[in-house]
């Protein structure tokens, strides 16, 4: 959701929004490196079921 709001802000403030400095630039690489960094939903989701499995819960 942080990526796709800050993608719209970007937008917004049109050729502004991509320079270095700029406020909404900066939102927009944190939150597309957290994405990159923390990785896709499904990864995440396989991630949590894995743990969950391993200790014993079940679906």
């Amino acid at each position: 959701i942080a990526v796709a709001r800050t993608a719209d802000a970007v937008q917004v403030f049109g050729g502004s929004g991509y320079i270095r400095g700029f406020e909404v630039e900066r939102l927009y690489r944190d939150a597309k490196i957290t994405q990159i960094y923390e990785g896709t939903n499904q990864i995440q989701r396989m991630i949590i079921a894995r743990e969950l499995l391993k200790h014993g819960a079940r679906a």
